[in-house]
C-alpha cells in the first residue's frame, strides 16, 4: 500500500516541475509564441487549484478508493494526451486535464496514510511521504532535462504511463471500498473560491510581462481575486454547510501548520528558481552543471526527514520545527555572501543546509497539522495543506521575479553612476578601444547589478523566514484526535 501511494505522490508531484525544462523544446515543436507557451504551465497550475478545494466533497459522493483510481487513471490518460500533442491548443487542454485529475492524488495520499496507519507509525510513513513530496520538485527540473535532451519532450509526459498503470491496478485491488457520507454540493462556496484562484493565479502568472500594476488586465485580476475572497470568507462564515468545513479553521495547530508550510514551500522552491538561473547567467554552468551543483539541496531533505522523525518521538515537535526553521534562515544568511567569482562550494553547502532545514520542519508540521483533526476532516485538510504548498510557491516564485527585475535596474543605475570618463590617451585616441572599454564596463555592471539583486532576494527570504519562527508559540503539544461523527458545517 505504502509503495503504490508513494508512486502516485511523486508521480504527480514531479510532474508540476518536470516540464518546466522542456519548454522551449515544446515552444518549438508547436511553433508558439513565447507568451502563448507560458499556458502550459498555467493551464495545470489553475484546473489544480481549482478542484483541489472539493477533493473532500468527491470524496463523499464517490467513495475515496474510486476517486483515487479515478484521479490516477485521469492523469495518466491526459499524460499519454500531452505527450502526443501535435498543436498547443491540444497541449494547453490535455496539461489543464492533469491539472484537474492530479488535484485529488496529494490530498488523497496524505489522508489515505493517516487513516490507515497506527499513531505510533505515523512519523515513519509520512516521512516516507514528505521525501516524495520536497525532494520530488528539487529533482524535477535534472530528470527533465535529462529526458528531453536523450528521448525528447514527449517523454517527460510518456514517463508516466507505466507508473500510472501499475498505480492505478494497486489502488483498485488494495486500497478498500468505502461507504461514503454523502454531503450537499456548496456550489456558490466553490464558485467563489475558484473565481479568486484563478484571478489571483493569473495575477501572478501574468504579473511580471505585464509590469504588474500598471498594467489594466492585472488591475482586474487583483479586484477580482480580492473582491471574490472576501466574499467566499462571509459565505464560509454564514453557510449552513460551506465547501470547506469551517471546524477545520478552528483547529489552532493545523491554521498555523498551514501558514508555516506556505512559507517553507515558497523559501524552497523559491530558492531552487533563483539559484539555478544564478548559476547559469552569472557562473557560466549549463543547465545540467546547474542541477548537479543543486543535488545537496536533495540530498539535506533526504537525509534530515529520517532524523526528524527520530527527535520528534523525544522534543517537542514545535523545537524540531523552530530549529529546521532557524537552519533555512542561516542557509539564506549564507547565501547573501555570494558572490560572481566564487566557485560551487558555498551554493553546495549553503544548499544542503537549506535542504537539511526544510527536512526537519516539514514533517512534524505534517503531523502536528492533522494530530488534532478528528478523521472525517482529514481528506479536507489535506487539500487545504496541499493548496496551502502551491499557493507559497507560486506567490514566493512571483513576488522574488519581480524583485528580482526591479533590484537590477536599480542596483545598475546606482553602479552607473559611479563610472567616471577614462582618461587615457589610447581611448581618446580610438573610438573603436572606446566603444569595446564601454560594452566591457555595460556588461560587468550588468553582471553586479544582476548578482546585488540575487543577494537582495535571500535577504529578504532570511527575514522571511526569521519572523515566522514566533508563529510556532501559538501552537499546542499534539494530542491524537479521538474519532467523531463526520463533520458537516
Amino acid at each position: 500500500m505504502l509503495v503504490v501511494i508513494m508512486s502516485a505522490t511523486m508521480m504527480q508531484v514531479l510532474d508540476s516541475t518536470i516540464a518546466n525544462v522542456a519548454l522551449p523544446e515544446i515552444q518549438g515543436s508547436l511553433s508558439a509564441t513565447p507568451d502563448s507557451i507560458g499556458w502550459v504551465l498555467t493551464s495545470y497550475i489553475l484546473l489544480s487549484a481549482i478542484m483541489m478545494p472539493i477533493t473532500g466533497w468527491l470524496e463523499s459522493r464517490v467513495g475515496r478508493r474510486n476517486l483515487f483510481f479515478i484521479g490516477i487513471v485521469g492523469f495518466t490518460a491526459s499524460s499519454a494526451l500531452c505527450g502526443a500533442s501535435a498543436t498547443l491548443e491540444m497541449m494547453v487542454a490535455s496539461r489543464a486535464l492533469q491539472g484537474c485529475f492530479g488535484a485529488f492524488i496529494m490530498p488523497l495520499s496524505q489522508s489515505t496514510l493517516l487513516d490507515n496507519n497506527r499513531p505510533e507509525d505515523r512519523p515513519k510513513v509520512m516521512m516516507i511521504w514528505s521525501l516524495g513530496v520536497m525532494v520530488g520538485p528539487i529533482m524535477g527540473p535534472l530528470l527533465g532535462g535529462w529526458l528531453t535532451d536523450n528521448y525528447g519532450w514527449q517523454w517527460v509526459f510518456l514517463v508516466n504511463l507505466p507508473i500510472g498503470i501499475a498505480v492505478a491496478a494497486g489502488i483498485w485491488f488494495l486500497l478498500p471500498e468505502d461507504q461514503p457520507a454523502r454531503r450537499s454540493f456548496d456550489l456558490l462556496g466553490f464558485g467563489l473560491i475558484s473565481t479568486a484562484l484563478v484571478s489571483f493565479q493569473l495575477l501572478l502568472d501574468r504579473g511580471t510581462q505585464k509590469d504588474w500594476f500598471q498594467s489594466t488586465e492585472i488591475i482586474i485580476e487583483a479586484g477580482i481575486a480580492f473582491c471574490a475572497s472576501w466574499m467566499f470568507l462571509v459565505h464560509m462564515l454564514t453557510s449552513k454547510s460551506p465547501v470547506l468545513p469551517r471546524a477545520l479553521f478552528r483547529d489552532r495547530n493545523f491554521v498555523v501548520s498551514v501558514a508555516l508550510i506556505t512559507v517553507i514551500t515558497g523559501i524552497m522552491l523559491a530558492g531552487g528558481a533563483l539559484t539555478a538561473p544564478m548559476l547559469q547567467h552569472l557562473m557560466n554552468y549549463d543547465a545540467l552543471g546547474a542541477g548537479i551543483v543543486m543535488i545537496p539541496r536533495g540530498l539535506g531533505v533526504t537525509l534530515a526527514l529520517p532524523l526528524s522523525a527520530f527527535l520528534i518521538r523525544r522534543f517537542d515537535g514545535r523545537l524540531v520545527v523552530g530549529t529546521g526553521l532557524a537552519l533555512v534562515a542561516l542557509s539564506l544568511w549564507m547565501s547573501t555572501g555570494f558572490d560572481v567569482s566564487m566557485d560551487a562550494q558555498p551554493v553546495i553547502w549553503s544548499g544542503f543546509l537549506q535542504g537539511m532545514g526544510v527536512g526537519l520542519s516539514s514533517l512534524p508540521l505534517n503531523l502536528m497539522a492533522f494530530s488534532t483533526l478528528v478523521p472525517a476532516l482529514r481528506t479536507e485538510g489535506a487539500a487545504v495543506y496541499g493548496l496551502a504548498r502551491n499557493f507559497g510557491a507560486s506567490v514566493a516564485i512571483a513576488i522574488l521575479s519581480a524583485m528580482l527585475a526591479r533590484n537590477m535596474l536599480t542596483s545598475h543605475s546606482e553602479l552607473a553612476a559611479h563610472i567616471t570618463t577614462l582618461e587615457f590617451g589610447a581611448i581618446r585616441a580610438s573610438p573603436a578601444v572606446a566603444k569595446m572599454v564601454a560594452q566591457m564596463l555595460e556588461g560587468e555592471i550588468s553582471r553586479q547589478a544582476l548578482m546585488i539583486a540575487y543577494l537582495d532576494n535571500f535577504w529578504v527570504m532570511q527575514w522571511v523566514t526569521i519572523v515566522t519562527l514566533p508563529l510556532l508559540l501559538l501552537m499546542q503539544k499534539s494530542k491524537p484526535a479521538k474519532g467523531a461523527p463526520p463533520i458537516t458545517e
